[in-house]
């Protein structure tokens, strides 16, 4: 299985070309998402979480997470989110190799929101890429999408730079024109890998 870690900041465009990758037949596998699982009601971090950003988060009748309540706790600080990845990254990243050595697709991308909390990861890759934007056009998607302004700067302002994931990455896609135009430039990128019979970094 050929594995593809994408990369990229909020509102540049990762999802989205992790969706037209999920078009051509790949395996799409989001830490968004295994981070929810690995916090759902029962899982051993749950407990880890109360412990440390307060009891009141879990709901005593459904052993759910408050998960607005804890938001505003864990990104409160760059401290109090440091706080809450030392929980949850190691069990999110261990769900990812449990995934990732069933090899069940030709080709699999793994979105990844904060790059440099993975690194130890990338071992597992074929290949590294990312989407990056200008900051101000990303400001402008985000606050179209619903999002305050303030929410977004103090997001961005905890994840790492485009500079940072272009330094890490073997492959860099500029999400700065057209849905069209990112289209394409996913549509070569699959058309050369696959004319070179998938050989990555392994």
């Amino acid at each position: 299985m050929y594995r593809l870690f994408l990369a990229g900041g909020i509102a540049s465009g990762k999802s989205t070309v992790a969706q037209l990758l999920a078009a051509h037949g790949a395996l799409r596998i989001d830490l968004d998402q295994l981070s929810r699982a690995v916090l759902a009601p029962g899982e051993p971090c749950v407990a880890e979480v109360a412990k440390a950003f307060g009891e009141d988060l879990v709901d005593p009748a459904t052993g759910a997470l408050r998960r607005g309540l804890l938001a505003e706790r864990a990104f409160q600080s760059k401290e109090a989110t440091r706080q809450l990845e030392t929980i949850e990254l190691p069990a999110i990243l261990a769900s990812l190799k449990a995934i990732l050595d069933e090899g069940c697709a030709d080709v699999c991308v793994v979105e990844i929101p904060l790059l440099d909390r993975a690194e130890y990861m990338l071992s597992e890759a074929d290949e590294v890429a990312c989407v990056v934007a200008p900051l101000a056009l990303r400001r402008e998607r985000a606050i179209g999408r619903g999002m305050a302004g303030e929410d977004f700067d103090r997001r961005v302002a905890q994840q790492p730079s485009d500079a940072y994931l272009e330094s890490k990455s073997d492959t860099v896609f500029r999400n700065t024109g057209s849905y069209d135009d990112l289209m394409r430039a996913v549509d070569t990128w699959w058309q050369s890998r696959e004319a070179a019979g998938w050989k990555g970094r392994h």
